[in-house]
């Protein structure tokens, strides 16, 4: 099971870092000084004595390069543009693409103001991201105009893409020490193309990070690699509506996090 962190838990942990810092030091007191204009250099939380390390360790350059909010939610999203898109099956008189666009305005708009949204892609300009992580009603706009601009056409390089999602969300860990929440969330109306299967990927952020993976199956029904039950949030959508549902649902599944599963090596 997947145990959300709460406030109370994550104000501890940094207050008992601190005061460690504090035991640890050899000098005597000094006199406040004024803060200093860079950040201080600091370590990587680890929040238990065995297991994998959240985040990734970091360098000097990364340690620099912390987030103003430590506590933030972080919402990737990653949305298939393949060819089957352009079909009309399960979306009424539009396109699914047509259909998932406008779903995920929608999504943008509800996404809490203080949480970050970054999108990734995959069209005929290949897999790349459209929007990094970020905030504020300009990036929220720039996602939505970034979405309308995907296209309908091509394969389904979902490991690629899910990858790509996966190094984001990691880079981000590091600004916020891995305090916070980190969603991977995929809309997608089939299976990976050949070579892109996505389980070694979905397997790897399952098993070493506090990543929670959302799926929107769009007209596909329950039979697909990424619907692993008990693991993966995964919703079945039949047309626009349940499609809608789905995302919004997304803001309100808590993330799975077991505080022993991620330690110090």
């Amino acid at each position: 099971m997947v145990v959300k962190f709460g406030l109370p838990l994550l104000i501890s942990l940094m207050l008992l870092s601190c005061q460690d810092h504090s035991t640890r030091s050899s000098q005597p007191s000094q006199p406040s000084q004024p803060a200093s204009p860079q950040a201080p250099a600091v370590t990587p939380v680890n929040v238990a004595a065995n297991g994998p390390s959240w985040p990734p360790e970091m360098d000097e350059s990364q340690n620099k390069n912390l987030a103003d909010d430590l506590l933030a939610q972080n919402y990737y999203v990653i949305l298939d543009g393949s060819g089957s898109m352009k079909q009309s099956r399960c979306s009424g008189f539009f396109t699914k693409s047509i259909v998932s666009k406008k779903a995920l305005a929608e999504f943008a708009k509800a996404v809490p103001q203080t949480a970050n949204l970054g999108l990734a892609a995959f069209d005929h300009q290949g897999v790349s991201e459209r929007v990094p992580l970020g905030q504020g009603p300009q990036h929220r706009q720039a996602f939505i105009e970034q979405v309308e601009a995907t296209g309908a056409s091509n394969e389904t390089p979902l490991k690629s893409a899910m990858q790509l999602g996966y190094e984001r969300l990691k880079a981000q860990a590091r600004r916020q020490l891995g305090y916070g929440e980190y969603h991977l969330v995929v809309v997608t109306d089939g299976e990976a193309s050949k070579g892109e299967a996505p389980e070694a990927v979905v397997r790897e952020i399952l098993t070493q990070t506090p990543i929670v993976i959302h799926t929107i199956g769009f007209c596909i029904g329950e039979e697909h690699s990424l619907n692993q039950r008990g693991q993966i949030f995964y919703k079945s959508a039949y047309n626009s509506e349940e499609l809608s549902q789905g995302l919004q649902d997304v803001l309100a599944e808590s993330p799975v996090f077991d505080v022993a599963a991620f330690a110090t090596k």
